[in-house]
């Protein structure tokens, strides 16, 4: 029995993407559970890309956890789905304050890290970063016939909750905290919009306008992602891998236009069953077919992992779109949650996958947009 629902379709060429970006709204203190500390939200972008590509983390300082229990990232969560799919993956940067090391494989885009919108604008030209990442999905559309993008992004749910305001929808999002600080979002969404003179739907045919006032860059580079795969194939089948952050990204998609045709989102049962959120009703309105995966989490033997099924983290790093993909290569329940626990053993070792690589390598490495990561080359070495 599937155990995503509706059962996912084949693929013959998945890819997995990550959007990584940053947004100063996070390091309000309460807003996201992102991160051990509110300061230290806008690192765990760069460490969720270190351990969905090595296993572990390299340049940040702690891992990736939520308060107060420090259940762990997603990022495992997607690591999991990678080890086992072994499909290709690659990550894009939307504004990024640290760079992840240069092992791992980073398109890059001109996102400057979104700013806190009670004080200014929130993303500086987001037209300009929407073309830049539509070059990327084009140069990487040749590659799959189902990209899977996915995104991390602190705070993010912030920023969609505003932007969907500015849309025209009346929009409650998720939260990776135990407590859905619903209050504080609402007061520095309110203090936003009263400092620029908006109002609720505003923005509803202009959505690099609702992205530049209240939105994050991870927006753009998505939308552009989209844009640059339908123009290479206007019916390929594209997944949107997350809860609340991806249904904005789909209704500032839908305001601009595009085609989002055989587009739909992937994301967990516990997005859906959050009480204090509405993204089934938001799929309604905004007209988005949504993927709900249940790993059967409460069965794990790790706390942290049990820990989902009771309310905190809920989805982020794609994690939603990675079950997705475990499901459809044929892997279970089981031997998901099995592997999870694997990579958190892992993870709790302080294994490391690093190669050697000449400066030279390096350069180019950083240099090539078109690389991609491919899980077979370094599974051995990372277990």
């Amino acid at each position: 029995m599937s155990w995503v629902t509706p059962a996912p379709e084949k693929a013959e060429k998945p890819l997995y993407i990550c959007v990584l970006g940053n947004t100063r709204i996070s390091q309000i203190p309460g807003l996201s559970g992102a991160g051990k500390t509110a300061e230290l939200t806008v690192l765990t972008p760069t460490g969720d890309s270190e351990i969905m590509h090595t296993g572990n983390i390299i340049s940040v300082p702690c891992l990736p956890m939520t308060p107060p229990l420090d259940t762990p990232t997603p990022a495992v969560i997607t690591r999991t789905s990678l080890n086992l799919t072994k499909i290709p993956y690659a990550f894009v940067d939307a504004g990024l304050l640290q760079k992840p090391d240069a092992c791992v494989p980073v398109c890059s885009t001109c996102a400057q890290c979104g700013e806190d919108f009670r004080t200014g604008i929130a993303v500086h030209d987001p037209e300009k970063i929407f073309e830049d990442a539509v070059r990327i999905g084009q140069e990487l559309a040749p590659k799959t016939d189902q990209p899977v993008i996915g995104e991390s992004t602190p705070g993010g749910t912030t920023t969609a909750q505003g932007v969907l305001s500015l849309l025209g929808y009346d929009a409650k999002s998720s939260s990776s905290c135990d407590s859905n600080p619903m209050n504080l979002k609402e007061e520095v969404l309110k203090a936003a919009m009263e400092k620029s003179g908006l109002t609720f739907g505003c923005f509803r045919n202009d959505p690099f306008k609702a992205i530049q006032y209240l939105g994050d860059p991870m927006m753009p580079v998505v939308m552009g992602l989209v844009a640059g795969f339908k123009k290479y194939d206007p019916k390929m089948k594209i997944i949107l891998a997350g809860g609340t952050q991806m249904a904005a990204v789909f209704a500032c998609a839908k305001a601009n236009g595009q085609n989002l045709e055989n587009v739909s989102l992937a994301t967990t049962k516990y997005v859906k069953e959050d009480a204090t959120a509405n993204f089934t009703e938001l799929s309604g309105k905004i007209g988005f077919k949504a993927y709900i995966a249940d790993p059967g989490f409460g069965r794990s033997s790790l706390p942290g992992i049990r820990r989902y099924d009771e309310g905190t983290i809920k989805e982020g790093a794609g994690a939603g779109g990675a079950m997705y993909l475990a499901c459809q290569a044929g892997f279970t329940q089981d031997e998901f949650v099995a592997e999870v626990e694997n990579v958190c053993a892992i993870l709790k070792a302080g294994k490391v996958w690093k190669p050697v690589i000449s400066q030279k390598s390096k350069s180019a490495a950083l240099r090539n947009r078109q690389y991609i990561g491919y899980r077979n080359v370094f599974l051995s070495s990372a277990s």
